[in-house]
């Protein structure tokens, strides 16, 4: 099968973020998250967990590993996306996210793609485009 694009949405469920280091200068936490997937991508209940480092109290990165149970297309299955991203002084979010090598399973086994997100903090929904391709 060929390279297609699919695009989503998703719904954050939940953020349970706890610091992990206080320190004069960069902070670091940890956030576990929810969230529901429709579109494209259907998937109820992610799991994901993030790494965040506050540079100032408004900016900063973080990187994560989220587990989606569901289709892609139509095809079922689970994978795992690897995020990266920022997040700035206006509230603007920007994410690029892989599938994790060997991490789909069921009709979704051999899967491959990439995909991103932008939005500003507080939004309901996160359009979400990934582009990808089945063995």
């Amino acid at each position: 099968m060929g390279s297609r694009t699919t695009s989503a949405t998703f719904t954050p469920v939940s953020w349970d973020e706890k610091e992990v280091r206080a320190t004069e200068g960069p902070r670091l936490a940890r956030a576990s998250v929810v969230n529901d997937y429709a579109g494209g991508i259907e998937a109820g209940g992610s799991a994901c967990e993030y790494a965040l480092v506050y540079v100032t109290e408004k900016t900063g990165v973080f990187s994560g590993m989220e587990v989606l149970t569901g289709a892609v297309d139509g095809r079922e299955g689970t994978f795992v996306v690897r995020q990266s991203g920022t997040f700035d002084e206006d509230g603007t979010i920007r994410c690029t996210f892989d599938v994790a090598p060997g991490s789909a399973t069921g009709a979704l086994t051999g899967l491959t793609g990439d995909g991103s997100y932008e939005v500003r903090l507080g939004a309901e929904k996160v359009a979400v485009t990934f582009t990808y391709s089945l063995a």
